[in-house]
């Protein structure tokens, strides 16, 4: 959630700070502020609530601050409200040290009672100052930072990425980490910390990821890492393999719509590298012939939009493989007592790869003996690097909080996951496999049809953007679709959204339609689709205002009854929902647009959940 940035090099380091927390903007923050230790041996503070444009007017763009080695952070609300105090970095009492956190710490009561019985004075009402003070106070034992971070450690309880400055040591920084995505990247005469490679591509593209329990000492021209037990290590270079430019807007008025764009040919190169001679080959899984055959349950286990995948995903499996399947919200997996063992198949599905909720589910699946295959946008994130198995969807940065290229991405390599899987055990009989396969090599091609007409949509926006709230319908696939096109109105234009199945509107929802009511009626699925019709013609007599989603086949069909009608390329029953959240997406950003919301950074979200 929170963003974390450091630096230290030969260049002002305030200017780098700041640049780098823009490109973490994404992540969701409320207040902003960077650390920098001057040529006087004096830390530099300065921080302030609200957009990250505050906070560089106060210290005109890094001009007003000298020194060559800092820190900055961007921090999304979790103990205490959004202030100038409460922001990041936290001053310890002397003076001598500044922190930067991501992530809880869970016992911050039993320490904060404890430094106060010590003389310390708490300034904010966050977690991280309780570690800033009790890093001063072991500091103060024998002036060896490193060896005090050691001892923070060992009783602090919850997660973190911590980056630490002090003005004792104007030649270096340190970081630790445990459950919180922390990465060094090694630049010439400079090296970094950061919470997403994204805030330093511009500087490097040589990144190492730290894992849990270890800390690093970095200076301009040295990174030292170090294991839980003070042990020296060796760790693994990795290098980044997009360009800076794929984490800039490209002439685009925001992210999310570039995002939207770029689905035709992220699903390309998610897909076709795996398909060769019209077959799906995942040639580095682990996975064999015998385990496939063995699985007697598959959980697909995620949070928001990957859920969505998910529910999408269970269709589609059951369909597949004659397997039972169950969607789990990650949240919820590990306080339900799953029945997991050896015999299921655990595939998590996330975009960052060090969703919090989900990296729990999985050690909680793992530690009761099933298999974990992930599906992860980010290589080495912390997800990838716990599984047994991991597909990458290869979908490029994604910047705006809301999702649209991960998901379409993560739903095609999940249905491609099937046809695998459906193929080995037999269940997915060959006809079918060749006309899914064939609509599959023609998916990104009708994606690029569909989003170069897209001037109904924006008529549609147009007419619905004041309404307050919505419902959207669908049976089957339509309706996993509906989930997933309902959060993407409510998370970024505010408007209370809800979905539901259609034929639970009787069961207790009908009641809440009335006279201008906004439904969106999804009838992409043709196995329902008059089933569907029905429901639209149900809701249209308490005097809703339909908006209808339908494949070309079904549109006049459709028109019969709904004026207003979003069409989508036909294509095989499986992928119909590939196709059908594009409308839904561009539907959400337009209305957006036309509320003058902030689109890419909606209020109170945050693009990776690293807390519980």
């Amino acid at each position: 959630m929170c963003g974390i940035v450091g630096y230290a090099g030969r260049e002002a380091a305030a200017p780098i700070l700041l640049d780098g927390l823009e490109r973490l903007e994404y992540r969701g923050y409320d207040s902003a502020g960077i650390a920098v230790v001057s040529g006087s041996r004096a830390l530099q503070v300065k921080k302030s609530k609200g957009r990250l444009s505050e906070l560089s007017r106060l210290v005109d763009g890094g001009k007003s601050i000298d020194g060559v080695l800092g820190i900055g952070h961007t921090r999304w609300a979790t103990h205490g409200e959004p202030n100038d105090v409460n922001a990041h970095p936290h001053l310890s009492q002397d003076g001598k040290i500044a922190v930067v956190h991501n992530g809880i710490i869970e016992n911050y009561v039993e320490l904060r009672d404890f430094l106060c019985s010590k003389g310390y004075v708490f300034q904010s009402e966050t977690d991280t100052e309780v570690v800033t003070q009790l890093l001063a106070y072991y500091y103060a034992e024998d002036n060896d930072a490193f060896s005090a971070l050691y001892k923070v450690l060992h009783r602090v309880e919850g997660a973190y990425a911590l980056g630490i400055i002090c003005a004792d040591c104007p030649e270096k920084f340190l970081a630790a980490r445990k459950d919180a995505p922390l990465l060094v990247g090694f630049g010439e005469g400079a090296n970094f910390i950061a919470s997403d490679v994204t805030a330093i591509i511009k500087h490097t593209r040589d990144v190492v990821y730290m894992e849990d329990g270890e800390v690093a000492v970095i200076t301009a021209d040295s990174v030292d890492f170090f294991d839980a037990m003070e042990e020296p290590i060796e760790k693994e270079h990795k290098t980044i393999d997009w360009d800076v430019s794929a984490a800039e807007k490209g002439g685009y008025a925001h992210f999310m719509l570039k995002e939207i764009m770029e689905q035709p040919e992220a699903v390309r190169k998610t897909a076709f590298s795996r398909i060769r001679d019209n077959r799906v080959c995942f040639d580095d899984l682990k996975i064999d012939e015998a385990y496939v055959k063995s699985v007697s349950k598959i959980y697909i286990v995620a949070c928001g939009s990957s859920y969505h995948v998910g529910v999408v995903g269970k269709y589609n499996l059951e369909r597949m493989l004659r397997k039972p399947v169950e969607v789990c919200l990650a949240s919820e997996f590990r306080y339900s007592n799953p029945l997991v063992d050896e015999s299921c198949l655990v595939i998590v599905i996330s975009q960052s790869g060090e969703t919090l909720d989900t990296m729990a589910a999985l050690r909680e699946a793992k530690a009761l003996g099933a298999h974990i295959l992930s599906i992860v946008n980010v290589v080495g994130s912390s997800i990838a690097r716990e599984s047994h198995d991991v597909l990458y969807t290869w979908a490029g940065p994604e910047i705006a909080v809301a999702t649209t290229k991960a998901y379409s991405t993560q739903l095609v390599l999940l249905n491609m996951l099937g046809m695998y899987f459906g193929d080995i055990l037999g269940t997915l009989p060959g006809e079918e496999y060749e006309s899914i396969m064939a609509e599959l090599l023609l998916l990104p091609e009708k994606m690029e049809r569909l989003l170069s007409n897209i001037e109904d949509i924006k008529r549609f926006a147009s007419d619905y953007f004041n309404h307050n709230s919505v419902f959207f319908i669908g049976r089957n696939l339509d309706y996993a679709m509906g989930l997933e096109g309902s959060l993407k109105l409510k998370e970024i234009s505010y408007i209370h959204s809800e979905a539901y199945a259609s034929g639970e509107l009787k069961h207790g929802t009908i009641s809440l339609i009335e006279n201008g009511t906004l439904v969106v009626a999804l009838g992409t699925y043709a196995p329902l689709f008059d089933k569907a019709m029905s429901n639209v013609v149900e809701v249209k007599a308490r005097g809703a205002d339909v908006l209808a989603l339908a494949t070309e086949k079904n549109l006049a069909e459709m028109k019969k009854t709904v004026e207003n009608v979003m069409v989508v390329p036909e294509t095989h029953t499986v992928l119909q929902p590939s196709l059908g959240v594009v409308p839904l997406q561009l539907f959400s950003y337009y209305v957006a647009l036309l509320r003058g919301c902030d689109i890419d950074k909606p209020r109170n979200l945050a693009k990776s959940v690293t807390v519980e």
